[in-house]
């Protein structure tokens, strides 16, 4: 047999010692093959280079397998690592090498896994995150950077508890490099190293590899893990590439607690990326909370919506006050005005914790209300509490605001609604851990929303019995009301007054005369909440109605959600408290095109 022709089949002995016995999957530089050790009577996993056309050019042949035998030796330094392939040698057989490693019984790729599984929650890849942190600061502290990190070369396999994908691997160091030791470069000076979509835009760009190379390609494969799709993915790999130069990852919607994470680690300016050792400390904090004196507010990881779940058994009679951008029934032109191109953006879930803390009375015995006299709250706050925030001199979130309840969560459009609490063993405590817990409890649902901010109440001194020792966790409008409840509040039948409650992945009953109202996702529904675009701020509402759904096609295209661009198409909706609030702020759907239902909660 030629040196360098393809392999044949299972059976065949490789250097008189390894019998193959089934191929195990393959890649770029060639196939994984199960095989037997005949020397020491166990099983080892086999890396054979294989050519696609026998008739390569001598320098790439040449390349590709001093590439192999690169891999192997930066491997083997690494052998021993918990969360690293362990090589065990490196042969010739046939001309070419061969590289001969542990085999991981019972592994599966996190590629193999997500399309099986879907995808995980955030503390599952808080956890795979960890491990692969681990085996890429353990490369780069010997200077070997990986180079392509992505869900394909991540191996997930039983432990020695049995727990089926307790074990987290990294493999494939192919095209890593040690860029300090003045070792040669294997690839081709024309060609991108690595994967389009995990890439980052300094390597894309022609940048050197180093450690935050790396740290950027782990944030794409925990953003595809949680969120079930990459941040970059396009129809083309230049696409892709393209994409992660020149745009922003889309905002993530399942993240959770992961989302502070994958924002650090995909900065796009490699000198304000996250680094190794707060990223471990920030995915360590989701795997396992501190343990803490008083009781900690967690994230449910796990948690979905009960509108995704199940109908309401008591769906509300609420008269129909939306003001969409039309009825499915009514098409709409999709030409975007050239001067509106540049004023389209994503509309993000605004982070950041503002609270009030009015006062430190002292010396009392809890008497005083609950929350200060600036709060102006006689009785603690309750949860599902709907209120109005009034704004000392008018400015927004400048000092505390004085709080009324609003018992239907409809008078006045409310500004918000208490959606957690946080409790303290002292008002100290609150003061000093509320807001920071307060942004944690609410972080799933701020994702989901366009336009709004976390408000931490903190209790003062002479109020924290009175305050039940707890902070309430706001969620307000962060530039006007929300007009209605939030969150789990809602109930199925509910009729949206103004678009600016709708949630993502909210299901949509469109009726006539343009109204919706809020429907379970496993039953039909007429649209589906994607996310959000922002208008220019010279666009009338008048024209947002027209220009929307353009914008939307373009922004938050369903078919990078999944769906079917020959069967679905983008719609949208705009009310009038975005413009009265001036945000410009529209909702974007996806719906069939031709008009029919659809049903499930997504592709």
């Amino acid at each position: 047999m030629p040196a360098g022709s393809p392999a044949p089949g299972a059976g065949r002995v490789v250097a008189g010692r390894y019998v193959l016995l089934r191929r195990l999957g393959g890649g770029g530089m060639g196939h994984v093959w199960l095989a037997h050790d005949q020397r020491l009577a166990c099983e080892v996993a086999l890396k054979e280079i294989v050519f696609g056309d026998p008739a390569d050019p001598g320098q790439d042949r040449e390349a590709r397998v001093a590439r192999a035998r690169a891999e192997a030796r930066h491997a083997a330094g690494l052998r021993g690592h918990p969360h690293v392939v362990t090589v065990h040698d490196v042969l010739e057989h046939d001309g070419l090498p061969w590289i001969v490693m542990e085999y991981v019984a019972g592994a599966v790729d996190l590629r193999e896994l997500l399309a099986r599984r879907g995808r995980l929650a955030p503390a599952e890849c808080a956890r795979i995150g960890l491990g692969v942190l681990d085996a890429l600061t353990a490369g780069h502290e010997r200077g070997v950077m990986h180079r392509d990190v992505k869900p394909a070369n991540i191996l997930l396999a039983p432990d020695r508890a049995g727990a089926p994908y307790g074990r987290v691997l990294l493999t494939d160091y192919g095209i890593s490099v040690q860029p300090d030791t003045g070792e040669t470069r294997y690839t081709l000076a024309s060609a991108l190293v690595g994967t389009a979509g995990y890439l980052a835009p300094e390597r894309a760009t022609g940048g050197p590899a180093t450690p935050a190379a790396d740290l950027f390609s782990l944030g794409c494969t925990l953003y595809h893990a949680v969120e079930g799709r990459a941040p970059f993915a396009r129809e083309s790999p230049l696409a892709s590439v393209t994409a992660v130069v020149m745009e922003d990852p889309r905002p993530p919607v399942r993240a959770g607690a992961l989302e502070p994470v994958l924002r650090g680690l995909l900065a796009k300016d490699p000198g304000r990326r996250t680094g190794a050792r707060d990223a471990e400390a920030e995915l360590a904090r989701i795997v396992t909370p501190h343990s803490e004196t008083y009781p900690r507010a967690r994230t449910d990881f796990g948690s979905r919506s009960p509108w995704e779940a199940a109908p309401h058994p008591r769906p509300a009679a609420d008269p129909p006050l939306t003001s969409p951008a039309g009825s499915r029934r009514r098409r709409r032109p999709h030409a975007l005005r050239a001067a509106l191109a540049g004023a389209l953006g994503l509309v993000l879930a605004l982070g950041g914790t503002w609270y009030a803390l009015a006062g430190r009375e002292s010396g009392g015995r809890g008497t005083g209300p609950p929350y200060g006299d600036a709060v102006g709250l006689a009785q603690p706050l309750e949860e599902g509490d709907c209120v109005r925030a009034d704004w000392p001199g008018g400015a927004r979130f400048a000092g505390p605001p004085r709080l009324a309840l609003d018992p239907a969560c409809a008078d006045r459009a409310p500004d918000g609604q208490v959606m957690a609490f946080v409790a303290s063993a002292s008002a100290g405590e609150a003061r000093e851990r509320g807001p920071a817990l307060c942004e944690e409890r609410t972080r799933e649902l701020r994702g989901r929303l366009a336009d709004v901010r976390a408000v931490a109440v903190v209790p003062v001194p002479d109020g924290f019995e009175a305050a039940g020792r707890r902070t309430a966790c706001l969620v307000l409008g962060a530039h006007g009301p929300l007009y209605g409840p939030l969150g789990d509040r809602r109930r199925t039948g509910t009729a949206f007054a103004d678009p600016a409650t709708m949630q993502r992945r909210d299901c949509l009953d469109v009726r006539s005369r343009g109204e919706a109202r809020l429907v379970s996702c496993q039953g039909e529904y007429d649209e589906q909440v994607l996310g959000f675009v922002r208008l220019g701020g010279d666009v009338t509402l008048a024209e947002a109605r027209t220009v929307a759904d353009a914008a939307c096609a373009r922004e938050v295209a369903p078919r990078d959600y999944g769906f079917d661009p020959s069967l679905h198409t983008a719609g949208s909706w705009a009310g009038e408290g975005a413009w009265k609030s001036g945000t410009h702020a529209v909702v974007c759907t996806v719906k069939r095109r031709n008009g029919g239902t659809m049903e499930g909660a997504g592709p």
